[in-house]
């Protein structure tokens, strides 16, 4: 019998079942020390053990699985000068090491670009990266739509 390959999926937090976010929860408080074992952490989230040990080494929090990689957004921003260049210099501020700009003709006031970005030395963790870019004045709108 062959082993199965693992499939990953990006997916919205408020579609998955509690025991899967309580144990992400419960990781992070180990993670982090506000709790000391499994026992204290699960209790303070009310998971039990044995779903925590189901689910514990199969999911992971967006920010530890996108560091290390190869990340493309895609950007949808008015045609106003400086929006992208400010948004390259946030992706710089936190070390992030840019390796693609495609930018397409701006269309009724919208320009919308993709960037590929090298995550291994950002000092942010992606997901309050992207929450960043789209406080941008100028950004209508940002989206992770790939990795390698």
């Amino acid at each position: 019998m062959s082993k199965r390959e693992p499939k990953y999926y990006l997916v919205e937090e408020d579609i998955l079942p509690e025991a899967i976010l309580k144990t992400v929860m419960a990781k992070e408080l180990l993670l982090k020390g506000a709790a000391n074992t499994v026992n204290e952490a699960v209790e303070k989230v009310e998971l039990s053990r044995s779903a925590f040990y189901k689910y514990k080494d199969k999911v992971f929090p967006f920010h530890q699985w996108s560091k290390g990689k190869i990340v493309t957004l895609e950007l949808v921003m008015q045609h106003q000068p400086g929006v992208l260049s400010t948004v390259l210099n946030i992706i710089a501020s936190v070390k992030g090491s840019i390796l693609t700009i495609n930018q397409n003709l701006p269309l009724q006031g919208l320009a919308n670009a993709t960037l590929s970005i090298e995550t291994a030395e950002m000092n942010q963790d992606l997901e309050e990266l992207l929450k960043i870019i789209s406080e941008v004045t100028g950004v209508q709108d940002v989206r992770l739509i790939g990795q390698n």
